[in-house]
């Protein structure tokens, strides 16, 4: 269950305990004391910076080296890399922060690096550890920062941050809205019901109260030279490979488990719970799936990484000041010199100590900007100054930009942040950024994000995003002028990670999926119908969007049951206790029960005393099969019958979390913020984010002319369209390369004019197309097929829903009761009904499987009002959702 689902749920029981206070918090909060400073609210917050390109308090930064990682797995071995070689400081920002987690894997082969032994080690060898995470409202999020705090404060060196409270002050809590509480049954349709005052000032921002916006920004910054950032957080869920596997069963050897313990994740059956007991996972994976994690992540040097450095002491220094002013606990500020503060900010003052003070009043959402209000003239790090382009600076794609010449990469640091969550006056320059380099975008736009809300006018309140009207006027000028232009976006088929769309717990998943769809289709004033209102015919031909999927086989085979068998030991038993000797493990015990201890892993070690006689399938997962040059999946052995190998393979949606933009193959926007309201506005959830230009030429090809790209967009663009298309190879955990190295030590390798990517290189061309569009349509309809998997186009109202998904997957009654009736299959598995050859029919089709790429159904649902039946939006929902 996600957030959005929780709140509406959850957040009756127990009420109280969503105002938690902490045990770390001063008597006296100096929040008050903070806020006098500012002479207006945040609905009239001042900007906090005006003569930066995109009201950002940072400018652009030439000199810079930066390195792109997709996906988990060579990410985290390259901070992995850079935590061991810290030498004075590490510091973390993260949304949720997991001291189990494995940065290398398998875990086995690998204990030393997980987080909290990395950075305890760190600490013992004098590395100062300064972390801020965000304190979650514990009724509705599982991510137990408190956990975090106290597993990794063991050390003086350790400090640990979590912010923000969420105790309302005594004004706040009004006796009508005690007594509004008091009148409310469980059903969170009635807290829908409430006023909005009422509603705003306690689960939104009401001066000292922050109930549901987050601190989202991912964050790793080592000895102040050398930042890790993007989309990913050091936490369970996130590490993965680019092929994705999604089963985890290693019969012959537990030893080779990629995701101990709650790591073992799929949030469509069960969602995280009790994560402070990272031991408690119930989710059986001889019987489930994981869920695949699609992101995308960067490692920086360069001038870009002091203003990251300010912006941490930044936050540091505030979240002190409002919270953790405890010299007794040895919390103390951070302070930089005022050599070590870069020149360029808007406004200096507050990165030793106070807040920056408000400035001139800057543009806000309600409209796009207009060019005038962005002109004014900024200083550059280098001294030269800014051209005028656009609304908000020179762009010049084609690498002529003179602030850049051959110093390396341009990077600007761009944020969304406000009073709340830094103690600043409002800042949107993420959102800004979106607008100006798709206004100014020439050729394409590729978009990956996880939610996808936005606006193209006034019509769409209460969404206040203007992002989707620069969609619109640039595909309309494209139309208009006769050229080829073109918009990609990729996101998840279900955000936030509903199962049974249908179930009640699924409401506030229903809600995203209705504005994502009225941003995107619907409604009379979406994205396409405004494209198509203004005269182009068929809005497809310029804009078109896309999910991932991807199937695996859970090696459940006889050589699962021969080892059981021989050893007298369940699979899942020893491996529990693989789980717990890594320090992942289950029922309580926790690490350190083995034979060290004197007391033997019993269970692990009569399993692998078996299993060492049983001869390895090496088929643990073939995700390898839909990626280059992987085997069929007809040649993949199996021991067993043929009705148990159909019920062994599982399908589930790959989900996306990546937060990036690339336009024209020559500028990339990557980090933090999601396409919503929540990301982009500023006044909610904080985020940071870098635009990144690099100045090295990449003869190419655009609409099948030669072009100049930039090698750093580019080459990102092509690895990520390869990997959805299945034209990488199958990427190895435990063998690293210069892709799991940080930028200091190894560049990004790519195989320029390779086969695969010269397929992938001209975005515009009718190759290119007809491969990415038959790609998807194939791979769509054999999921649809095999699995029944919703989203589906065939499903435009709840009569079709039961039909092709509820009727085969969703149990009936209460279980435990006389009318429970179990569901035809396990969730995720396959229709076998479908596939009357058996499974040698089932393969047939999922080797037609390249890649993960699928068609998003636009469809779908499309004869419902399938968010507001049951759900009244308010100013609680509307705030919440979008």
């Amino acid at each position: 269950m996600s957030f959005f689902d929780s709140i509406t749920s959850k957040i009756k029981e127990g009420i109280q305990d969503a105002f938690d206070g902490d045990d770390d918090r001063p008597q006296e909060s100096q929040q008050q004391a903070e806020q006098q400073s500012y002479s207006q609210s945040t609905d009239g917050a001042q900007s906090s910076a005006g003569a930066n390109r995109f009201h950002s308090f940072a400018p652009q930064r030439s000199g810079n080296n930066a390195k792109w990682f997709v996906d988990g797995c060579g990410y985290m071995w390259a901070v992995s890399v850079a935590l061991e070689e810290a030498r004075e400081s590490i510091w973390i920002l993260d949304w949720w922060l997991s001291p189990e987690l494995y940065l290398r894997r398998p875990p086995t082969e690998n204990e030393q690096y997980r987080v909290d032994r990395m950075l305890i080690a760190a600490a013992e060898r004098g590395v100062k550890v300064n972390v801020i995470v965000y304190k979650e409202v514990s009724q509705v999020l599982t991510l137990a920062s408190v956990h975090t705090k106290h597993a990794l404060e063991v050390h003086p060196n350790i400090r640990v941050f979590r912010h923000p409270d969420h105790t309302p002050s005594a004004q706040d809590l009004h006796s009508d809205f005690i007594a509004g509480l008091k009148n409310l049954s469980l059903s969170p349709l009635k807290l829908a019901q409430l006023p909005g005052k009422q509603l705003e000032s306690v689960y939104g921002s009401s001066d000292d109260i922050v109930l549901y916006w987050a601190h989202h920004e991912k964050l790793c910054l080592v000895d102040g030279e050398l930042a890790f950032m993007g989309g990913l957080d050091l936490c369970f869920g996130r590490w993965d490979t680019n092929s994705h596997p999604i089963a985890d069963v290693h019969p012959t050897d537990v030893n080779k488990a990629l995701f101990p313990g709650q790591d073992f994740n799929n949030a469509r059956i069960y969602d995280f719970a009790d994560v402070e007991k990272w031991e408690d996972n119930k989710l059986d994976r001889t019987k489930s799936s994981r869920m695949g994690w699609s992101d995308l992540s960067i490692c920086l040097t360069g001038p870009v990484v002091e203003d990251l450095r300010a912006h941490f002491v930044q936050r540091w220094n505030f979240i002190f000041k409002e919270k953790y002013n405890l010299p007794e606990k040895g919390y103390s500020l951070l302070s930089l010199t005022q050599d070590q503060i870069p020149d360029g900010y808007y406004n200096a003052d507050g990165f030793n100590m106070q807040p920056m003070k408000e400035q001139e009043k800057g543009p806000e959402f309600d409209a796009l900007p207009q060019q005038e209000h962005y002109d004014a003239p900024g200083r550059h790090h280098s001294g030269a100054p800014r051209g005028q382009f656009g609304q908000f600076g020179q762009h010049q794609y084609e690498g002529q930009d003179e602030q850049r010449g051959s110093s390396g990469i341009s990077v600007q640091l761009v944020r969304s942040c406000t009073k709340w969550s830094g103690g600043v006056p409002l800042e949107h320059s993420i959102q800004n950024a979106y607008i100006d380099v798709i206004r100014n975008s020439k050729h394409f736009v590729y978009i990956e994000n996880q939610f996808f809300i936005t606006a193209t006018g006034d019509e769409q309140s209460p969404i206040k995003n203007r992002i989707g009207a620069a969609l619109v006027e640039r595909v309309v000028r494209a139309y208009q002028s006769g050229g080829r232009y073109k918009v990609i976006v990729l996101m998840p088929s279900v955000p936030a990670f509903a199962g049974d769309l249908q179930a009640d717990d699924s409401l506030g998943t229903r809600a995203i999926m209705e504005y994502q769809y009225s941003s995107i289709c619907r409604g009379g004033h979406s994205i396409i119908e405004e494209i198509e209102k203004a005269g182009v015919p068929n809005a497809a031909e310029y804009i078109r969007f896309y999910n991932l999927r991807n199937y695996d086989r859970l090696n459940i085979q006889s050589s699962l049951s021969n080892v059981e068998q021989q050893s007298g030991i369940h699979y899942e038993d020893a491996r529990r206790e693989h789980d717990d000797m890594v320090g992942a493990g289950y029922d309580g015990r926790g690490e350190g029960t083995g034979a060290q201890y004197g007391q033997p892993n019993r269970e692990y070690d009569r399993y692998q005393e078996a299993a060492s006689n049983v001869k390895d399938s090496r088929f643990d997962s073939v995700s390898m099969c839909y990626m280059n040059d992987g085997p069929s999946i007809r040649e993949i052995p199996w021991s067993g019958s043929e009705e148990a190998e159909m019920n062994a393979f599982v399908s589930e949606e790959l989900y996306i979390h990546s937060k990036l933009l690339i336009a024209d193959d020559q500028i990339v926007i990557c980090g933090s913020a999601n396409l919503n309201d929540r990301s982009q506005i500023g006044k909610h959830d904080s985020e940071i984010a870098v635009i990144i230009e690099d100045s090295t030429p990449v003869d190419s090809v655009m609409n099948g002319e030669q072009y100049r790209a930039s090698a750093y967009a580019s080459s990102l663009r092509r690895q990520l369209f390869r990997k959805h298309l299945g034209l990488l190879p199958h990427q190895e955990c435990d063998q690293p390369n210069e892709s799991f190295m940080p930028v200091t030590k190894d560049p990004n390798v790519y195989d320029w004019g390779s086969p695969s990517d010269q397929v992938v290189a001209d975005v515009l061309s009718d190759e290119f197309n007809n491969l990415w569009t038959q790609t998807a349509a194939v791979n769509t309809a054999v999921f649809a097929r095999a699995f029944h998997c919703v989203p589906d186009n065939k499903v435009t109202n709840w009569e079709e829903y039961e039909s092709f998904f509820s009727s085969l997957f969703v149990p009936k009654g209460e279980e435990g009761k006389d009318d429970y009736v179990p569901s035809r299959y396990e969730y995720g598995h396959v229709v076998a009904e479908e596939f009357p050859g058996g499974v040698q029919e089932l393969k047939g089709e999922l080797e037609r499987v390249r890649g993960t790429l699928v068609e998003m159904p636009l469809r779908f649902m499309e004869g419902v009002d399938f968010a507001k039946e049951g759900l009244s939006f308010n100013a609680f929902t509307n705030e919440v959702y979008t």
